[in-house]
C-alpha cells in the first residue's frame, strides 16, 4: 500500500494486511485491548469473511476489491446522533463511486451504494457507546472494484470494472476513498450538520419515486421514500397520503 493512501488525521497508523478475516474485528480486537490514535486504518484485499448489516455476508474474490475499516472517536456525537455520522461516511462512498464517471450511483438507505438497481458498496458500522455519548466506532468498507463474476448466493451485485469496462489500482483508489472520508468526517465534526444531511438526501435511491415495498408482517404497499428521521429511520409517503417511519429490515424493496 503506497503510504499517501494515509488518512491525514495526527500520528495515522495504516496496517494492511495479505489476508484478514475481517477488518472490522481485527479493528474491534484492538480497541479492546488499546486506545489506537484516531485514524487508524486496517486493509486488506483478500478478506475471507466479510459481514454486512445485521450478518449478511459480503463476497470479496482475493485482491479484486477494497475492504477496509478505520477507527474513530466521535465523542462530539451523542448516541441518538449516531445516524449522523452514517451519513457522512456514506456519503464518501457515493462520492468517491461518482468519481469514476457513475452518474447512476445512489445511496440505498440506510448505506449501501447502488449503481442502478445493483449494489456495488457497503457498510458496517460499530459504535460503543457510553452514557449519553458516542465513544469509538469502527467503520467498515466494502466497495467491489475489479471482480467481474459473482456467487448466485448474492442477489444483486455488481463493481466498477463491471459498470465502467476500466481496471482499477486498489492502491490508487484507497487513497482517493480515504480523502472522501476524511473530508466528510471533519466537515461533521466541524458542526456542518445540514450541508451533510442535505448531500445524503439528494443522493437517495429511489427518493421521491413510486415503489413497491414490503413490511415484516408479508403485507404489499407502493410508496415514495421522502427521507429520513434524526434516529436514521426511512420515512416512506404511501398511497393514501400517510407517512410512516421503518428500522432496517422493517420494510424491503421489492423489484
Amino acid at each position: 500500500m503506497s503510504t499517501n493512501a494515509i488518512l491525514k488525521f495526527q500520528n495515522n497508523i495504516f496496517l494492511h494486511f495479505p489476508h484478514l478475516e475481517s477488518t472490522n474485528l481485527y479493528a474491534l480486537n484492538i480497541l479492546s485491548k488499546s486506545n489506537p490514535t484516531e485514524g487508524t486504518a486496517i486493509s486488506t484485499y483478500n478478506q475471507v469473511n466479510g459481514r454486512g448489516q445485521i450478518g449478511s455476508k459480503w463476497e470479496s474474490q482475493p485482491n479484486k476489491n477494497i475492504s477496509l475499516s478505520i477507527i474513530l472517536y466521535p465523542t462530539f456525537l451523542d448516541a441518538k446522533d449516531g445516524f449522523l455520522l452514517n451519513q457522512a461516511i456514506s456519503l464518501s462512498v457515493w462520492e468517491f463511486i461518482c468519481l469514476h464517471n457513475v452518474a447512476s450511483a445512489k445511496i440505498k438507505w440506510p448505506n449501501d451504494i447502488y449503481i442502478n438497481d445493483l449494489k456495488v458498496a457497503g457498510l458496517l458500522i460499530q459504535n460503543s457507546i457510553q452514557g449519553q455519548q458516542l465513544q469509538s466506532s469502527v467503520v467498515g468498507i466494502g466497495i467491489n472494484i475489479n471482480q467481474e463474476y459473482f456467487s448466485k448466493e448474492i442477489p444483486n451485485p455488481t463493481s466498477l470494472i463491471n459498470e465502467t469496462k476500466k481496471t482499477f489500482d486498489l492502491d490508487e483508489l484507497s487513497a482517493q476513498l480515504f480523502d472522501h472520508v476524511e473530508r466528510n468526517y471533519f466537515l461533521l465534526k466541524s458542526g456542518n450538520v445540514k450541508l451533510i444531511q442535505k448531500k445524503y438526501f439528494s443522493a437517495l435511491y429511489r427518493l421521491n419515486v413510486w415503489t413497491n415495498f414490503s413490511k415484516m408482517d408479508g403485507t404489499s404497499f407502493k410508496g415514495k421514500i421522502r427521507s429520513t428521521s434524526a434516529d436514521g429511520k426511512i420515512r416512506i409517503e404511501n398511497e393514501q397520503g400517510t407517512i410512516e417511519a421503518f428500522n432496517l429490515k422493517e420494510v424491503v424493496y421489492n423489484k
